[in-house]
């Protein structure tokens, strides 16, 4: 499977609690860290959902 890099780039403060509980799923704590997960279709659905506080690493 191919891996995937991701980047927070937004706070998760005014977020609601199902994606301040899928920020933490995926691995994030503070801004600007970077996770790295396989692409499975699970991961991308999680991604899917706060795509706009995280962003996709080259």
């Amino acid at each position: 499977m191919a891996t995937i890099k991701l980047q927070q780039v937004r706070s998760i403060i005014r977020c609601t609690k199902v994606q301040k509980a899928t920020m933490a799923a995926l691995g994030f704590h503070k801004m600007n860290s970077v996770v790295e997960h396989e692409a499975t279709p699970a991961i991308l659905g999680m991604v899917d959902k706060v795509k706009h506080l995280v962003k996709i690493i080259d």
